[in-house]
């Protein structure tokens, strides 16, 4: 097959299997089957284009003329397979897991679900393959769509009023960033990606510190406060999709536009001319340490996990607000990170639910006897995200804390202690009242046993990447994250 019409076909892959399932969505085996075989043969699509990027190569293929510089294109580059490899992975893992968690709750609508997952991954998948600011908006409109039917797939009141609040957010950040993409286009006459970017020149210092405003509320997916109220609410959707939706593909979709911004927009030499620098660390500041504070309210362990995410997400932010090669390093490496680490404690939470029909942290006290492996691995990621080693999370904050050096903004590095620290507050509690608590009525937990295998393995596997990750510096998104940090900077990481 010819190499350029590779990125297109791993698109085509799922949207094909939507196209299928409610086709077969009576025989639920072979629904499940083609979900399966789907997210098979994407990751394998995913995989064959990884050898070309990663020695410099970009594979790209126009899909539909629209405007000069604006066209429906596809470009697969390094930055773009750092989102693309992530969600692949974990689109074949969560599928497993999702066919266990739905089965074992008998959940409706189950051909829905199935369809709209598939789609979501194709828009995630084409947002991280965008050549252009035109491409990008409109996968990302369309995983907002799509997104909607998961998030009140329970067709409560409280998730039908969550689903409007999600819409809300979602689509007045759609309407910004068209009109950021029509500014963009105005000023410059493209909007393709070019590594250290290409508004400079375009206008004055203030159209584009406003133009900044303007992608920032249209990247709300990034869930900075105040923009944030959409995810917790969100909460209402069934785990997977709260795990993967909520923890990798709707929310990356929002922190990885504001990556390609920064480096393939604007580029950091600009950035930092027009203090968009200062105006990031100060937005994504106040959302790490203030989601943080939040999460430390929260009884209801996906609703605490959704807090510690809209935190996490701001390492991001925070990361590129630096505007060093170590802060955009940062920044970059921290999307696969937080990924995985985020998808085993939202796996976590749903597989307490089914095996145990809790879903109050303080309702989990000794759970961690009946349910060892699972309690184990929610410990590890939980500890990975607070950045104990050997759990990739270190990772992001060695990074950021280098970036604040180099970037001349040493006073990021008390955010960076201040984060660790309610990290901590917030996730060693769960800890010790599922491993360490008795619960207050031993024979509430004679039923429960671990989840079926179908949901623990993938529990399991997200964990061991985690690992994985740090302990092999030389793996493929490490191999990228420098790879996309020479094209946008010139520099070579130390």
């Amino acid at each position: 097959m010819d190499m350029s019409l590779l990125p297109a076909v791993t698109i085509a892959i799922p949207l094909l299997a939507a196209v299928l399932i409610p086709i077969v969505g009576r025989h639920e085996n072979i629904r499940e089957a083609v979900t399966i075989t789907a997210a098979v043969a994407m990751l394998g699509s995913v995989l064959a284009m990884l050898p070309a990027v990663l020695s410099g190569s970009r594979i790209t293929i126009s899909l539909l003329p629209m405007v000069p510089g604006g066209d429906l294109a596809l470009r697969v580059d390094a930055f773009g397979m750092v989102f693309a490899l992530t969600a692949a992975v974990l689109w074949l893992l969560n599928s497993f897991y999702a066919i266990g968690y739905m089965r074992s709750l008998k959940e409706h609508a189950q051909t829905r679900f199935f369809f709209c997952f598939a789609v979501a991954i194709a828009a995630a998948v084409g947002i991280a393959f965008s050549e252009n600011l035109l491409t990008l908006f409109v996968f990302y409109e369309i995983l907002t769509i799509i997104t909607y039917p998961l998030v009140v797939h329970v067709e409560t009141p409280a998730a039908m009023k969550a689903g409007r609040k999600y819409l809300a957010y979602l689509l007045v950040g759609g309407i910004a960033l068209l009109a950021a993409v029509i500014v963009t286009y105005a000023l410059t006459g493209t909007t393709v990606f070019v590594p250290g970017g290409f508004l400079a020149g375009s206008g004055s210092a203030l159209i584009l510190q406003v133009l900044f405003l303007l992608f920032m509320v249209g990247f709300v997916k990034a869930a900075w406060m105040p923009l944030h109220g959409w995810l917790p609410a969100a909460m209402v959707a069934p785990t997977p999709v709260s795990a993967f939706l909520h923890a990798v593909a709707v929310v990356t979709a929002g922190v990885f536009g504001v990556v390609r911004i920064a480096g393939w927009v604007y580029g950091m030499d600009l950035m930092a001319s027009l203090g968009l620098g200062v105006f990031l660390a100060a937005i994504a500041s106040f959302t790490i340490v203030t989601a943080s504070l939040f999460a430390l309210t929260e009884d209801n362990l996906k609703r605490r996990l959704a807090y510690s995410t809209v935190s996490q997400l701001s390492y991001i932010l925070l990361g590129v607000s630096m505007l060093s090669v170590a802060g955009m390093t940062a920044a970059m490496v921290h999307i696969p990170i937080h990924a995985f680490l985020k998808i085993t404690l939202f796996l976590v939470a749903g597989a307490v639910i089914v095996s145990a029909g809790k879903e109050c942290i303080s309702e989990m006290k000794g759970i961690g006897r009946k349910m060892p492996v699972t309690a184990l691995m929610f410990s590890a990621a939980a500890l990975g995200i607070c950045g104990l080693p050997p759990l990739a999370g270190i990772i992001s904050k060695i990074y950021l804390a280098l970036g604040a050096v180099e970037g001349g903004m040493p006073i990021l590095l008390l955010v960076i202690i201040a984060s660790t620290v309610l990290n901590t507050a917030y996730f060693l509690p769960i800890i010790h009242t599922m491993l360490l608590q008795r619960p207050d009525d031993e024979r509430s937990l004679d039923s429960v046993t671990e989840p079926p295998l179908v949901m623990l393995i993938p529990i399991v596997l997200t964990a061991a990447i985690s690992v994985w990750i740090f302990l092999s510096p030389s793996m493929p998104f490490m191999d990228l994250v420098d790879i996309a940090i020479a094209e946008i900077t010139g520099s070579v990481i130390p």
